[in-house]
């Protein structure tokens, strides 16, 4: 057999940097899809960009849209992936309130664009995997597992849903090796910084060195199960190893709420959130998720998965990353 060639959507996101280290470390030919911008964001995988070793063998970039069959067919068509990672999206469930119909076309419509590519090019030994979410769980009491009913309560987890079955759907109808991850929150020092986990972590840092004084946020007794997206990226790695196409809950099992999450980054840096934080209710969402606490004995049973890197270990990771960074933008000020 000769080198695996694997398509990743999305791939300058948190979990496409993550994932093409992963599949890059074990041999794969990797090719990522970008969504052009005016401004350059590229900079989790820059890294590999710039490495001449890599880049001029074995990693490869394009530009493309989920809201664009065509952009994505010719893609297919040249690389005729062994493997596809679908992980791009509109990421953020807050602003899917205020970008419905966009969220709708790109995390649902999006899926079905690949799909189609698969089916009408004849990819018949194309392996697909969908990156599903635990917000189309939304109501449903936890913890959740895949057999769960679905609630979700944003548009981002309609979409998401939506995802979630045109893929069933090809995978019944069309026999494509097609399966969903259903991932819960994974976190990690590469998240974007509108995200709440990144947006404390970064906050601290920058109180504990002197440029902030005051962090707002707004709910903080929604519980989320928190991983680690390194972890996470290893399990749908899996996923699509597995003998034969299936869905598994990715996640923890266990859930912490954002005060506590707060609590414990503020008190790595010794410091007391309650000085420092304000609630505003310009950052709640219309509709809130409660409690979301996977189950994922599926997989560990079947795929054999655990994850590695724990609560604790997960806030260190991103504070430690965070007062790094912020020094250096300390040094830049002092300089200045």
């Amino acid at each position: 057999m000769g080198i695996k060639r694997a398509l990743i959507t999305g791939v300058n996101g948190q979990d496409g940097s993550y994932l093409v280290e992963l599949l890059l470390g074990k041999g794969y030919e990797v090719h990522g899809t970008l969504r052009r911008s005016s401004v350059f964001t590229t900079e989790r995988i820059d890294h590999l960009m710039n490495d001449p070793d890599i880049n001029e063998k074995t990693f490869f970039t394009y530009l493309a849209d989920l809201a664009d069959s065509s952009s994505l067919d010719v893609i297919l068509e040249k690389v005729r992936p062994d493997e596809i990672y679908n992980l791009a999206s509109m990421s953020h469930v807050r602003v899917s309130f205020d970008v419905p119909v966009y969220t709708g076309d790109i995390n649902g419509l999006g899926v079905l664009r690949i799909l189609e590519g698969i089916r009408r090019l004849e990819l018949k030994d194309t392996k697909f995997y969908q990156a599903s979410s635990s917000e189309m769980y939304g109501l449903t009491p936890s913890p959740q597992s895949e057999l769960s009913p679905f609630n979700p309560v944003s548009p981002y987890g309609c979409a998401k849903l939506y995802g979630y079955h045109i893929t069933r759907t090809y995978r019944w109808g069309y026999k494509i090796f097609a399966s969903n991850g259903i991932l819960f929150n994974h976190e990690s020092e590469r998240r974007g910084l509108t995200f709440v986990t990144r947006k404390i972590t970064r906050a601290a840092s920058r109180i504990k060195l002197g440029l902030q004084s005051k962090l707002s946020l707004g709910n903080l007794y929604a519980m989320r199960d928190w991983g680690h997206s390194r972890d996470y990226m290893k399990a749908i790695y899996m996923i699509l190893q597995h003998d034969r196409p299936d869905d598994f809950v990715i996640a923890t099992g266990i859930y912490h709420t954002i005060k506590e999450f707060l609590n414990a980054v503020f008190k790595y840096l010794d410091m007391d959130w309650k000085e420092f934080v304000i609630c505003d209710d310009k950052y709640r969402r219309p509709n809130d998720v409660p409690a979301l606490q996977g189950d994922a004995s599926k997989a560990r049973k079947e795929l054999g998965w655990e994850p590695k890197i724990d609560f604790k270990t997960l806030v260190k990771l991103m504070v430690d990353n965070d007062m790094k960074e912020v020094k250096k933008e300390l040094l830049v000020k002092d300089n200045g």
